[in-house]
């Protein structure tokens, strides 16, 4: 499976992140640990929603389609 997810930071609500990755719960421990550059700050992350994928393309696909404009929007709208 292939995962797109959306963390929050614990110490501060108004930051989020948006990744991909292949194992959840391995990628969420990278993030707290301090090994991602882009979430170093803002830890600990809480994982505040998942999707999960079949297809990699399609996963993919909808991590850059939340990372747009209109997809931030929409995940402050109903994912967050």
């Amino acid at each position: 499976m292939h995962y797109v997810y959306l963390l929050q930071s614990a110490i501060d609500n108004r930051r989020h992140y948006t990744g991909f990755t292949d194992n959840l719960r391995a990628r969420l421990t990278s993030h707290n640990a301090g090994q991602n550059h882009s979430t170093v700050h803002g830890r600990p992350w809480r994982l505040v929603s998942y999707f999960a994928f079949a297809d990699d393309r399609k996963a993919r696909d909808f991590e850059h389609y939340l990372k747009s404009g209109s997809g931030k929007t929409f995940a402050k709208r109903h994912l967050i």
